[in-house]
């Protein structure tokens, strides 16, 4: 009898942010670096697991260059390496990842549609469509083109190293009510992917479930970017666009899936713990604490 492996996988990967302007309270460097913080508070705030837990390692060099039109193309690349291999060794049957900005779930998502072939459909659960391409010369943050890389809409030296690509018809945006210019939105078009907005999951989860039927998918994977959420419940992410998700309302979602289907992956991304941070400061400033 085969048993089903899975894995915990902490990737408090921040390159691919590049977020220092939208938190003026915080300083560049811990505005840029905390999405490492707030994946390993993640991580120790998550119940305790009999699963494995393993950690990508990540650079904490605060120099970051652009190439190619991605902010830390050189980091992200090694550590997208690096998650690979993690998976690789372990081949895991199913992956909760805890990030880290949203590519954390661009290798454990690519790794699970190659592994259950190409029998995947994509839940992404967040305010933005994550669609930006790196030609586009507007936002070299890695994060605003996950759902793209998923997908495969570019090759490099990131996105070249991916083990598989989601078709754009097995994927669906839920929550969505950014598309920041009128190009993303006209781009989402131009795929053909759907989405659902706020008010179209607020009372139950029948047109996700719907969606998903359609697909014809076994598996599922699911990724949380905590600006989904609605900023007047709780400010938990970089992203404070109005009128958003519930938390009751995304677990609601979540747990409806999982009734109906096989999720193989669930990525909670995009913490940005701004008082954990400042509490971390003042620590560091006073006596006897090394």
């Amino acid at each position: 009898m085969s048993t089903s492996k899975t894995i915990r996988l902490v990737y408090p990967q921040w390159q691919g942010g590049n977020i220092t302007r939208l938190i003026p309270d915080l300083s560049p460097e811990d505005a840029s670096r905390g999405y490492f913080l707030g994946a390993n508070l993640l991580n120790y705030l998550a119940p305790e697991t009999k699963n494995k837990t393993l950690t990508v390692p990540i650079s904490q060099n605060i120099n970051r260059a652009e190439e190619n039109g991605i902010l830390g193309y050189k980091e992200i690349a090694e550590q997208t390496k690096s998650a690979l291999e993690i998976l690789e060794n372990e081949n895991p049957d199913r992956i909760l990842t805890l990030g880290g900005e949203c590519s954390a779930s661009v290798v454990p998502f690519t790794y699970l549609e190659k592994k259950y072939n190409n029998d995947v459909a994509m839940i992404w659960i967040d305010a933005h469509p994550d669609i930006t391409l790196p030609q586009d010369k507007t936002y070299n943050g890695y994060h605003a083109m996950a759902a793209a890389a998923v997908m495969g809409k570019w090759q490099d030296g990131i996105t070249g190293q991916l083990p598989a690509k989601i078709n754009t018809d097995k994927v669906l945006f839920v929550g969505l009510r950014d598309w920041e210019r009128q190009q993303i939105k006209d781009r989402q078009s131009e795929y053909g992917i759907k989405h659902l907005s706020v008010e179209d999951t607020r009372n139950d989860s029948t047109k996700v479930l719907e969606w998903l039927k359609s697909t014809g998918a076994k598996h599922v994977v699911i990724h949380f970017d905590m600006d989904v959420l609605d900023p007047n419940e709780i400010i938990a992410a970089v992203g404070v666009v109005p009128d958003g998700m519930k938390i009751a309302e995304v677990i609601r979602v979540i747990n409806d899936i999982a009734q109906e289907y096989d999720i193989v992956g669930l990525t909670v991304a995009e913490p940005m713990p701004r008082t954990a941070i400042k509490l971390k400061n003042m620590l560091q400033q006073l006596p006897m604490m090394e």
